[in-house]
């Protein structure tokens, strides 16, 4: 923990949590919320998520702000400006304590030079506050809080949404979870809830779902040490309701989760049926995860470190039903990872696209005749949803959709289903199932 006074002291612990993101070498991922006191985690997290939310216009306005850029060895100080314009325009902060304490963060940085420098940009932000983002925002990129590749694809995919898209990606997600029915219905749970003053709503599709009005520390949440239930959004949760068909009343279905982390689907699937399940990730720091997440819930999988695009881990026992949960941009869950904002670029969706049609064709090897594959995505792009499967189906004669196209959620994208984010309700996914033709 650092040792600048407590305004002072998170200020800094945001600036150097921020300096990976600004600089396109790391992600929020590894914000450790530890680094300050219990009171102000909170607002830690508050300030990095909400400064990568808004970073685009943060940056254009200081750049109308400074008389020159600052070095590129104080992108800490960079970090704090950034902050500052942040809690000046989007949080209750009151601005003294936006301006003082940001610009006294400078100090426990070593950097006593820059306390006046961000003083005086800070300043003049609250004198000439409209005219400034009236002047940024003629720029479509900073009006709309997202880079100008991404809102050109966007407006390439989905001509007649991708202003909603953008509107739901700048607002945070909201905080649902999924019930383990295997301890606690739905309902019984509502009430748990209720009797808790917690204000909640059932998710419209997922019939294990529960949406928070408004967030709350895990540990508030009746039995989540017990396991009774798990954040996880809606549009995740309906991975099992779409693999149910293939599992429903088949003891022991050999299932593979081919990219299992951090394990809420490996989890809902157990919780749902009774399956021998196999899961696998090539990431055994987020592997981790998953074993941490099955003993809280108490449940079991055979944990493998393993690398889904070859098949060195694999016994050659064909599986009843594969879930790949394909590596993907994330552009559907912009909202809970603002970073990706700054962190992706118009080539990594093409790169993903093409890791995911050679996983496609490597799992379909491990599926037994008759079995099902659920391939999904947490992105809205068409080059890693449906033209991905469009092009596996032109290649693999004994490949089926099975997709179902009357349910009420989302909408039909080629052989698959796609689901928009939506404000205040599930996240963008994409999700395509496929039936390996009976030998």
């Amino acid at each position: 923990m650092n040792d600048a006074p407590s305004g002072q002291g998170v200020r800094v612990a945001a600036a150097r949590a921020l300096v990976p993101v600004i600089t396109g070498k790391g992600s929020l991922a590894s914000l450790d919320d530890k680094s300050v006191a219990a009171r102000d985690r909170g607002f830690l997290r508050a300030l990095c998520y909400g400064v990568c939310r808004t970073l685009p216009r943060l940056e254009a306005l200081a750049q109308e702000l400074l008389r020159s850029a600052f070095k590129s060895r104080d992108a800490d100080i960079q970090a704090l400006l950034l902050l500052g314009i942040y809690q000046l325009l989007y949080l209750r902060v009151p601005a003294h304590a936006a301006v003082g304490e940001t610009a006294g963060a400078a100090r426990a940085l070593d950097k006593e030079w820059a306390t006046r420098v961000l003083n005086g940009c800070l300043r003049r932000l609250q004198r000439e506050s409209v005219a400034l983002q009236a002047r940024v925002d003629q720029d479509a990129s900073v009006a709309l809080l997202h880079p100008a590749w991404l809102l050109k694809a966007l407006r390439r995919a989905w001509p007649d949404d991708w202003r909603d898209i953008t509107e739901a990606n700048n607002q945070p997600g909201p905080m649902t979870l999924r019930v383990n029915r295997r301890h606690v219905d739905r309902d019984a749970y509502l009430e748990r809830l209720a009797a808790a003053d917690k204000a909640v709503t059932p998710c419209v599709h997922a019939s294990d779902g529960l949406t928070l009005a408004e967030p709350c520390d895990i540990a508030e949440l009746p039995g989540f040490a017990d396991g009774w239930v798990s954040v996880q959004d809606e549009a995740a949760q309906l991975a099992c309701e779409l693999l149910a068909p293939a599992l429903e009343g088949r003891a022991n279905a050999r299932v593979l989760d081919a990219c299992c982390a951090p394990g809420g689907k490996t989890a809902h699937l157990l919780e749902a049926f009774d399956i021998d399940m196999t899961a696998i990730d090539s990431d055994a720091s987020r592997l981790a995860r998953v074993t941490a997440t099955l003993e809280r819930l108490k449940l079991a999988a055979r944990l493998q470190h393993a690398d889904a695009s070859n098949l060195d881990w694999w016994d050659g026992t064909p599986f009843d039903a594969v879930l790949l949960d394909a590596p993907c941009s994330g552009s559907g869950v912009i909202r809970r990872h603002p970073d990706i904002k700054r962190l992706r670029r118009p080539s990594d969706v093409r790169e993903m696209a093409v890791l995911q049609g050679r996983l496609l064709d490597n799992l379909w090897r491990t599926l037994a005749p008759g079995g099902t594959l659920l391939y999904a995505t947490c992105s809205v792009m068409p080059e890693e949803n449906t033209e991905v499967i469009e092009a596996f189906l032109a290649r693999t004669a004994d490949a089926s959709a099975s997709t179902p196209q009357d349910v009420a959620w989302g909408r039909g994208a080629g052989a698959g289903r796609q689901l928009l984010p939506q404000p205040g309700g599930h996240d963008g996914f994409f999700y395509a199932r496929l039936v390996k033709a009976k030998s």
